[in-house]
């Protein structure tokens, strides 16, 4: 069974590396928004899937790493808060941001749990949206402010085309290798986590915390560590997210994204790392696909021409399917891929055929 795995694997990461030189614009800038919302998914699942701890303001991180990577990287030439800094120092410091304000906010992490945790964190949302509509000079109020594009190793990921093997470059094929690149490393971070013994940990704070503490595992520090890790997830998530939307607007960093994120993580399989980029692919793909196709589809209109509109039957249909994963597949897509591919035993020796 390992080595047909190993080459759909190898067939895979070929596809990934290839599509740039076949897909047009709309499809890459899915794919980016897909590979971001996976990065703070798989944030997110280690922080409720592993460890238990409910968490109602995953968007307010997103939005701590996109504004602070536009505040460190600006130039401040459109009148808005900038130190110029190289970008990829930039980004890093907005993700390092990002988990200092998880860091700030982890006391409370690690005291409390379960729906109190989560009114806790929902208190963050509201505060976040406040902050980015009021602190004009850093977030530009409602109207946002552009993402400086990222620059690294001598190329800039705009739209300043850039021909390979015959076939231009723009920003959104530059970014998908940049995701791709992300996007591995952290789901090779988070698995090595949760197989080792901080995972064992933080299962056991899961499933009974008293138990937890009397074996030995100090509970109130990994739940403070594991909110700081997400947190950084969901900063560096924001920071890509930034890059391909290209400008910031404090609308999108509202309560609706955080239930998208806990829809990504019911749906593709709590604490698993395969089920937070299968549950963000399906939660962040859904709408992007139902507004290309509305003309095609009934009961589906585009914005602004009456009916439901794209967005909304979005909602409906991954709402649906958290309803279906928790009555009929508990452990997500993860569990139903597992499945799949669980090889069926035979006969026990001496047991009759």
């Amino acid at each position: 069974m390992t080595r047909p795995r190993t080459y759909v694997w190898i067939a895979g990461a070929v596809l990934l590396l290839a599509l740039p030189f076949y897909l047009d614009r709309f499809w890459l800038q899915a794919g980016l928004f897909a590979m971001a919302a996976a990065i703070g998914a798989i944030g997110l699942n280690l922080l409720t899937g592993a460890t238990g701890q409910l968490s109602m303001g995953h968007a307010f991180f997103l939005a701590i790493g996109a504004y602070g990577y536009c505040v460190f990287a600006g130039d401040g030439e459109d009148g808005l808060t900038g130190l110029g800094l190289p970008t990829w120092i930039a980004a890093t410091l907005a993700v390092i941001v990002a988990g200092i304000a998880g860091g700030l906010f982890s006391p409370i992490a690690g005291r409390l749990r379960g729906a109190y945790l989560g009114i806790a964190t929902l208190a963050l949302i509201f505060i976040g949206q406040h902050v980015l509509f009021n602190a004009h000079d850093l977030t530009g109020g409602s109207n946002g402010r552009d993402v400086p594009p990222l620059s690294l190793f001598g190329i800039t990921f705009d739209d300043s085309e850039l021909v390979v093997a015959a076939v231009p470059f723009g920003s959104s094929e530059k970014l998908w290798y940049a995701g791709l690149f992300l996007l591995f490393g952290c789901g090779l971070f988070a698995r090595g986590v949760l197989r080792g013994r901080p995972g064992r940990a933080m299962n056991a704070i899961r499933d009974h915390r008293i138990a937890a503490g009397v074996i030995g595992v100090p509970v109130a520090r990994y739940r403070a560590g594991v909110f700081v890790l997400s947190s950084m997830y969901a900063g560096l998530a924001g920071v890509l997210l930034a890059l391909v939307f290209q400008r910031t607007v404090p609308d999108y960093f509202g309560i609706t994204l955080s239930l998208e994120y806990l829809a990504m993580i019911v749906i593709g399989g709590l604490g698993s790392v395969a089920g937070a980029v299968a549950g963000a692919a399906v939660v962040s793909l859904l709408p992007q696909l139902l507004t290309r196709y509305s003309d095609a589809l009934p009961l589906v209109s585009a914005p602004g021409s009456g009916g439901i509109t794209p967005g909304e039957a979005s909602r409906y249909l991954y709402g649906a399917a958290v309803v279906a994963v928790v009555l009929f597949l508990p452990g997500g897509l993860a569990s139903f891929a597992a499945r799949r591919s669980r090889p069926t035993s035979g006969p026990t020796p001496g047991e009759e055929r």
